[in-house]
This record gives C-alpha cells, sequence and structure tokens, in this order.
C-alpha cells in the first residue's frame, strides 16, 4: 500500500525552461519591492535548510507513516485555469511525489482557453485514481471554481493548492503526524517560502503560533493551509465577490469563535509559493483588486466582532486597520509617570502628552520618587492641577512598588504606565490604545516606540531572546516594514513594555499588579503581561500608536555590584517562574533566531 518514495527536491518535468525575460519585461520586474529578494540566492536560508530539512530514508518514512494511528484522508483543493504547463506538471507532481499515500487530488478547470490543459488534466485522470477533475463550463473565477473542486473533496481535511505552487515532499505526512498529535486541531497551518523561475527557494515566512489580532490586519497563515472539512462545509465554504482575498475571508469566518487551541501552527515549511511576473508571491500590489476583497472580507469579520467597529487600508499593501469604537463618554485613562528629577525630560513627556494628545479624558499623576532639585519641586507646583497630580514617594526606587502605589491613588477605569522620558508623536496614540484596552478579551495593549534617531526602540517583546525576553525589531530603521510587515500591523505578543503600556484597572488588579518583591527593576513587565496572558487575556501591539523612548537619557546603567547582582536575581526568577513561556515564545518562531532582535534565521 506504498507509494514510491522519493528523496529529492529536484523538478521532474519534460518541459524546457522558459524563455529570459526581455527588457521591457525586466525592467517592469524591476518596479516590484520585493525585487532585490529575488536577484540572488539567501545564503542564511540555504544553511537552515541544509540543517533543518535532511532528508529521511525510505525506511524512516515507512516507520513513521506505521506508527500513525490514524491515517485520514487529505482533500486537495487545486483550483486551474490557464495555467502555464510547465507550473501544472510540477504542482500536480508535487502531490504525487508526496510521502504520506492517503490523498486525493480534486482539481476544477475553470473553462481553461489553453486547449493543452483539459488534455494534461484527463491525462492525470486515467494515470492517478486518486486525482479527479471537474471541467467547468464557465469561467467563474477563483472562489466558484474552488467550491467546484470541493465537491469532489470526499477527505476528512481539505488542503488548500494554488495551480503553480508545488509542496514540499513530506507536506501530508507532517501534517498528518500533527494531527495525530493533536485529534482535535480544525486548522492546521505551516510555515511556506517562495520558489523562482530558477526552481531556488528564498524569503520564507516563519510564522507566529495563532495570533487572532494579526489575522485582522494581515492574511499571515497564508500557505499551507488545512481545514477541517465538516467545519469548512458548515461554513459556506468560498464566497464569491472576495476573488483575491477569499482565502483570507475564508480563515476569517472559519475561525470566528473558534477557541484557539484548536488552530494549530506546524513550524515548517511546506509549500513552495511561485514567485514569477504577475504573481502577488512577487509583489503585494501586483492584484489591486485583493485589497478591495480583503477590505471587504476583515468589515465583515469585524462586524461579527463589533458592529460599530471600522476597517480602512492598512500601513502597508494588503494589510487593513481596525478601529473598534471608544464609548461616547470615554473612560477616564490615568497615566502614571514615576520620576525623580530630570526636569527637561519628564517635562517634554508631559507637554508632548497635553499638547498632542486628541483622547480628551485622562489625568496624569507624577510620582516623585525624590526630586531635590528646586527647578524641578517649582515646575511640579506649577502644574499641578484636577488633571495632574503629584505623588510623593519617598522610599528607595523601586519600579513595581511605585507603580502599585500610584494604581491605589489613580481615579482611571483604564491605567497607563508611562516612563518619564516618553514623547507623543501621533495624536491618536491614546484613542488607539484605549480602544483596544476596552475589548473584552484584550489585556496589556503596547505601543510602537521610536529611539530620539527615529530607530525602532521597541516593537513588542519576545520572550526568550537573551535569555529571557528582548524587543522586536530594535534598531532597525523607522520606516522598516519589519519581518514579513509586523512592524506595520496590529498583532498579539506574548508580552510589551511598560514604558508605554495600557491595561484595564480590573484586569490589574485579577493579575495583582507589578512583584514589587522580586522584581524591583528589570522585567516587572514581562511577567506581568504573562500573569495576564495567564488568566486568559490576549495582550496586544499597535504600530498606531507611536511615541519616542529616550530611553538612554533617564536609565542608568546596571554597573555596579550591587545592580549587576539584583539584575542576576531577577533573571533567574524569570527563568524559574516562566521556564516553558520563555522556552518557546507562540508568537515567534522556533525557527528564528534568540541571539538577536532582528528576527533574523536561527543557525
Amino acid at each position: 500500500g506504498y507509494i514510491e518514495y522519493t528523496e529529492t527536491y529536484e523538478w521532474i518535468g519534460d518541459y524546457p525552461d522558459p524563455p529570459e525575460l526581455n527588457a521591457d519585461e525586466l525592467e517592469k520586474l524591476a518596479e516590484h519591492p520585493d525585487y532585490a529578494n529575488f536577484l540572488s540566492p539567501d545564503v542564511n536560508y540555504e544553511r537552515w535548510m541544509a540543517t533543518h530539512e535532511q532528508r529521511k530514508s525510505i525506511f524512516e518514512l515507512r516507520t513513521q507513516l506505521d506508527a500513525l494511528p490514524r491515517k485520514p484522508t487529505i482533500s486537495i483543493v487545486l483550483p486551474v485555469y490557464n495555467t502555464p504547463l510547465r507550473h501544472l506538471h510540477a504542482c500536480i507532481k508535487s502531490v504525487q511525489r508526496q510521502n504520506y499515500p492517503h490523498w486525493e487530488l480534486c482539481i476544477a478547470d475553470d473553462a481553461s482557453t489553453d486547449v493543452n490543459i483539459a488534455e494534461i488534466l484527463s491525462s492525470y485522470t486515467t494515470a492517478e485514481p486518486r486525482i479527479k477533475v471537474v471541467f467547468r463550463t464557465t469561467n467563474g473565477h477563483i472562489s466558484a471554481a474552488s467550491n467546484s473542486a470541493l465537491q469532489l473533496a470526499t477527505g476528512k481535511y481539505i488542503l488548500l493548492l494554488d495551480h503553480d505552487d508545488e509542496l514540499a515532499p513530506d507536506a501530508l505526512l507532517t501534517i498528518a503526524t500533527a494531527i495525530n498529535e493533536h485529534p482535535d486541531a480544525k486548522l492546521v497551518y505551516s510555515d511556506e517560502d517562495k520558489i523562482d523561475r530558477s526552481g531556488i527557494r528564498r524569503n520564507p515566512h516563519f510564522k507566529s503560533d495563532w495570533n487572532p489580532d494579526l489575522l485582522l490586519s494581515q492574511n499571515y497563515v497564508g500557505h499551507l493551509c488545512v481545514f477541517e472539512h465538516e467545519r469548512l462545509k458548515a461554513c459556506g465554504g468560498f464566497r464569491e465577490g472576495f476573488e483575491g482575498a477569499q482565502d483570507h475571508d475564508l480563515l476569517l469566518r472559519f475561525t470566528h469563535d473558534l477557541p484557539g487551541d484548536v488552530i494549530l501552527h506546524v513550524p515548517h515549511v511546506l509549500y513552495h509559493w511561485r514567485a514569477i511576473t504577475g504573481s502577488t508571491a512577487l509583489a503585494a500590489t501586483t492584484k489591486s483588486y485583493t485589497k478591495r476583497s480583503g477590505l471587504k472580507a476583515v468589515r465583515s469579520a469585524t462586524a461579527k466582532l463589533n458592529r460599530t467597529a471600522l476597517v480602512e487600508a492598512g500601513l502597508i499593501p494588503n494589510s487593513y486597520h481596525v478601529m473598534f469604537p471608544i464609548p461616547d463618554e470615554p473612560p477616564l485613562v490615568s497615566l502614571i509617570i514615576p520620576t525623580r528629577d530630570q526636569l527637561s525630560i519628564v517635562r517634554q513627556c508631559i507637554d508632548s502628552i497635553v499638547q498632542l494628545t486628541s483622547y480628551s479624558n485622562f489625568e496624569i499623576i507624577v510620582v516623585d520618587n525624590g526630586s531635590e532639585q528646586p527647578e524641578t519641586l517649582e515646575y511640579f507646583e506649577q502644574i499641578t492641577s484636577d488633571s495632574i497630580r503629584l505623588l510623593p514617594y519617598d522610599a528607595p526606587f523601586n519600579y513595581s512598588a511605585i507603580n502599585n502605589f500610584a494604581v491605589q491613588q489613580a481615579r482611571g477605569s483604564i491605567l497607563g504606565f508611562v516612563n518619564n522620558d516618553i514623547e507623543v508623536i501621533s495624536r491618536n496614540w491614546l484613542t488607539e490604545m484605549v480602544a483596544h484596552a476596552l475589548r473584552e478579551d484584550i489585556g496589556c495593549v503596547g505601543a510602537k516606540l521610536y529611539y530620539g534617531d527615529g530607530s525602532i526602540q521597541h516593537g513588542g517583546v519576545i520572550l526568550g531572546i537573551g535569555g529571557v525576553a528582548g524587543h522586536s525589531h530594535k534598531r532597525l530603521p523607522r520606516n522598516d516594514t519589519g519581518y514579513h510587515g509586523r512592524l506595520h500591523l496590529v498583532q498579539n505578543l506574548s508580552a510589551v513594555t511598560a514604558a508605554c503600556m495600557l491595561v484595564r484597572r480590573s484586569i490589574f488588579n485579577e493579575a495583582g499588579g507589578f512583584n514589587e518583591t522580586d522584581l524591583a527593576v528589570a522585567f516587572n513587565d514581562v511577567d506581568f503581561c504573562l500573569k495576564v496572558r495567564a488568566l486568559g487575556y490576549r495582550n496586544v501591539w499597535t504600530p498606531y500608536a507611536e511615541l519616542y523612548h529616550h530611553e538612554s537619557a533617564s536609565r542608568g546603567k546596571e554597573d555596579t555590584p550591587e545592580k549587576i547582582k539584583r539584575f542576576a536575581a531577577e533573571i533567574e526568577f524569570m527563568k524559574d517562574s516562566w521556564p516553558e513561556a520563555l522556552s518557546r515564545d507562540p508568537y515567534y518562531s522556533p525557527n528564528l533566531t534568540l541571539e538577536r532582535e532582528d528576527f533574523s534565521i536561527a543557525t
């Protein structure tokens, strides 16, 4: 009952290489923003492939297959329309050479005008009983064609495949193994990369585990994606009118109200997305209609979450910004700013908040931890008012204790923790953060912070970097989109920095506040975020709240024996308290490095 196994990734086909691009085609190709990614092989990725994709022997593959208690049939849905013949052959052959035999390939030809397509597809069905084809008489576009292919499917799971892409040889066996390990899984998705005209693989996307806010911002799930057939049918399959974003629309509907523990991310590259001129793989701007369809899909999904939420185009192509509503009477936000002297810094912070913040209902609580300079004390007297209060805190510096103390005096239902070296950039920063903080399932809300030179200071916190945690994309240029756009996308993260963080007072109390006993200075915000996450809330980071964090201006160095000892103790506390969390951040791939903060490939 075994199919013939192959141990190669090489192209198996009978068609010659396509002709080289002419000058006009090359000029058009060069206009694509991703063009530079396709000039030469990615040495780091090639090294990663050599290390992590070691081929298994036939005996090992058979042993793995035999060990599976369940061997479900996986139906592969393949809509076809005028596919270049070489790519169509490569696509189908990538299914035939799978190391898992329990599949069926369900093809719908969407009335291709190329007469060779029908002949080729018919020849495959004659030679391979697991391949089924329906020939549509009218062209209905991808949603209709996908539904036609779906009608042929009999498997328990449905895998989506585009007509010019390829599956990795172990794709189905890896998915089947994952399903056996997680039998309740309703949705399974993998990592992917791109394959160019020469067959060179590059630009891998090592994805986050289930990240619902990121999915609202962008279809990060992409390929390879496997759906439980029964639920997929209950969702109604693909919706016509969403062409260009039909997969995104399906994912949003399929995952609505679906518990996160039945959505499984397999961190292996199992799908090769073909990057050729005109394909979305090469440049997201290629197909402009995807923007309109994507907006329609996200608006439809968001309406189920909150009917009054607004959705607009995001900061990068095919991304979306969901603006959740704030009540007509906005809640009071208590912005807590601990400080000690450093008048120029704290004045800049407070002035920027007062002068640039469009959100109106907030109070500022300045917690004075022993200021002595006369000009600082005079400034505090000048600014004290109903909306700006001064709280003396006469005890040794303990960031956690200071903020816990201030929370007891705060009047707001939303708490904002703000360092004294923060400076507002975007007027809507607080509006954006409050809108997320008010969402029932959201815990901590973090902002996008820059150093004074404009480089990234905080794009969220990644667990495990440097042993405990590090800031995402630190020191990248201000306008850098980050890893697969993540610096421009609202997303869930394990933690965010309390240099600028919002949380509802009720959640703060439920989590027990900051740990002032074990984490007086470092990692108290990470620990707090993890406590909030453990309560079942999702933490979120937004690039639409932009502020400067002049970190070097106020933060002292850990350079005395006492500070070094305290910092080492805080590291050990975090490792002892959160060993599982620090070993595997669900919002960061195990295929990415923990040695740096730049999302580079692990070596």
